[in-house]
């Protein structure tokens, strides 16, 4: 098994774990800065090693188009192509599929989309999509899957659930030790249904029965208010086998993880950090703060007192202010490289809570405790 669950904590559903990749073991509950096109955005993959990422994650439709399969192959692989020696994980484009709806149709046999970068047209089959993996030898695959959209008929729903498990069993048949091109690459199996508990159950079970190495509920995060996403949270994860790893796709704000690894989720992307870092907003061991704000006009002290990374130790609220007032990169350089840190060191404080039997009582201001 390429997951050792370690410990379970005795008040909540929160696990401790680990992920073995061919690049490297991962330490679970763990974040992903997103690199949709082979960067995390502002970051370089030094500092994303000095901000602890164990992984990171990028996405094959997007590298597909650009800049594209031979490119890629010629270079060795996406992780020589960009430099990073530790773990990624690739997800298959089917958010895009979401995403972009005025370029694609979608059917049985797959996803005919039109580019977005040059109006070419092109067709995705969940075999396809595997192919694309294999070449850029990401160590953990996802595979072709529909995400329904937030609201949608049940109808759809249960049309978008199908396919998807029909698209798992088709990814599962051509993903062999033959068709691999850099060693060892893990296949997780993603569940979708939308909202409705009935078909959340029915797909857990078809996408268990087919046989990943992990699982992962794709299709939240997508509009639907937060109390019903907690409540398919917790729903889906009794049908998803406590052996293997558990990937929230998507997800969140630093509540919305502490939340999620209390019942039981072991992985998670999302691009708030970065993107919120962009503009100007830090996530802190005291709360969410906007930097470019008049408040700091004149704060001398650190984004996050507590915090020791590169942004914290050297500069000021006022001077990250002014950054961004005047449109430097390196205001949003460090706003993104703080939150990076803060994210990696969040689940890091989770994973320490969780050994110690106290997630139910940890807070955000303890993210620097130790």
């Amino acid at each position: 098994m390429s997951f050792t669950l370690i410990h379970q904590d005795t008040k909540t559903k929160a696990r401790l774990g680990r992920l073995e990749t061919a690049h490297g073991v991962i330490e679970t509950p763990t974040f992903m800065p997103v690199g949709t096109q082979g960067t995390v955005k502002a970051l370089s993959p030094r500092e994303l090693i000095e901000a602890e990422s164990q992984i990171i994650l990028g996405n094959a439709y997007h590298l597909y188009l650009r800049p594209g399969l031979e490119v890629i192959k010629r270079a060795g692989g996406l992780h020589k192509f960009i430099s990073w020696d530790k773990p990624i994980l690739t997800d298959s484009g089917g958010y895009q599929i979401f995403s972009l709806a005025g370029f694609r149709k979608v059917r049985d046999e797959g996803v005919e989309f039109q580019s977005h970068l040059d109006g070419s047209r092109h067709f995705l089959t969940p075999e396809k999509v595997i192919e694309i993996e294999n070449i850029l030898g990401s160590d953990i695959m996802m595979p072709l899957d529909e995400c329904a959209h937030y609201p949608c008929s049940k109808e759809y729903a249960k049309t978008a659930m199908q396919r998807t498990s029909y698209w798992a069993r088709r990814s599962k048949l051509v993903h062999s030790p033959q068709s691999i091109v850099h060693g060892k690459q893990l296949l997780f199996g993603i569940v979708q249904g939308s909202v409705e508990e009935d078909l959340r159950k029915q797909s857990a079970q078809e996408i268990v029965e087919i046989g990943f190495d992990g699982y992962a509920l794709g299709g939240l995060s997508v509009g639907e208010p937060k109390n019903l996403r907690y409540n398919i949270i917790s729903w889906t994860l009794e049908f998803i086998p406590s052996a293997c790893a558990r990937y929230l796709m998507g997800l969140g704000t630093p509540e919305d993880l502490i939340d999620a690894v209390g019942q039981g989720v072991d992985m998670f992307d999302c691009v708030i950090p970065t993107r919120y870092g962009r503009n100007g907003t830090a996530f802190t061991s005291e709360g969410k703060i906007v930097v470019r704000n008049a408040l700091y006009a004149n704060d001398s002290g650190p984004l996050d007192a507590h915090c020791d990374c590169y942004a914290c130790r050297n500069f000021s609220r006022s001077y990250l202010r002014h950054l961004f007032n005047v449109e430097e990169i390196l205001g949003l350089w460090l706003v993104s490289f703080h939150n990076i840190y803060f994210y990696n060191h969040l689940l890091k404080a989770m994973r320490r809570a969780i050994k110690e039997d106290k997630l139910a009582d940890f807070k955000i201001s303890e993210v620097y405790a130790h």
